[in-house]
């Protein structure tokens, strides 16, 4: 009898993964491996949650714009490190000229 209440649940959650939209074969194998393994954590459980996590991630950070705040902070950080560069490179020539004007 209790292993019908398993078999249920293994069923129940293959239904709900399946309803997330996860692929059959990748809900069969997460399912069965939680039904069959003794472990806390089976390994297609684990690497089901990493994927799935890396995927809301992924979704999270289209939908907060991600992509366009970083491709706007890199160029601006690219114009500042130009801009730095010409004020070191014009404070070298301005104290090349000091140095010569001292020598004469």
């Amino acid at each position: 009898m209790a292993k019908k209440k398993k078999k249920k649940k293994d069923e129940d959650l293959f239904a709900r993964l399946r309803d997330l939209g996860m692929r059959k074969s990748r809900a069969r194998k997460v399912s069965e491996s939680l039904h069959n393994s003794t472990r806390k954590a089976p390994k297609a459980a684990r690497r089901a949650i990493a994927d799935l996590t890396g995927a809301a991630a992924e979704v999270q950070d289209r939908i907060s714009q991600g992509p366009q705040k970083r491709k706007k902070a890199a160029e601006k950080a690219a114009k500042t490190r130009a801009q730095k560069a010409r004020k070191r490179s014009d404070s070298a020539k301005k104290a090349a000229r000091t140095r010569a004007k001292g020598k004469r």
